[in-house]
C-alpha cells in the first residue's frame, strides 16, 4: 500500500520560510521522480516543483528562486523549502510521486 504523508505546514507571516516533508512508503522510493503540487479554493491542482531520480529540478515560475526541492533516498522522503513565502502562496499542497499516488495534502497559510 502506498503512503505519501506530509508534515511541516502552518501559519506563517510574509516573508517567512516553511519546509514541508513527504515521507514515501510502499513504492521504491529512489527510483521514483517527486513533485509538489497546490491547490486553493475553485482553482485547479496546479504544478509546484519536481525532482529527478538523479536529482535534478524543476519549478513553476512563481516560486523559481523561492522554493527549493530536494529528497533524502535513505528516509523516503522528498523536501520543499519554501523561503520569501508571499499571500498568493497559501494553498493545500500536496505530494506527488510523478504517478497515481497523492498525499492528503498539507496547509500552508501566509496571512499578516
Amino acid at each position: 500500500q502506498v503512503q505519501l504523508v506530509e508534515s511541516g505546514g502552518g501559519l506563517v507571516q510574509p516573508g517567512e520560510s516553511l519546509r514541508l516533508s513527504c515521507a514515501a512508503s510502499g513504492i521504491i522510493f529512489s527510483a521514483r521522480a517527486m513533485a509538489w503540487y497546490r491547490q486553493t479554493p475553485g482553482k485547479e491542482r496546479e504544478f509546484v516543483a519536481l525532482i529527478s531520480v538523479g536529482g535534478s529540478t524543476a519549478y513553476a515560475d512563481s516560486v523559481k528562486g523561492r522554493f527549493s526541492i530536494s529528497r533524502d533516498n535513505a528516509q523516503k522522503t522528498v523536501y520543499l523549502q519554501m523561503n520569501s513565502l508571499k499571500f498568493e502562496d497559501t494553498a493545500v499542497y500536496y505530494c506527488n510521486d510523478v504517478g497515481a499516488n497523492w498525499g492528503q495534502g498539507i496547509q500552508v497559510t501566509v496571512s499578516s
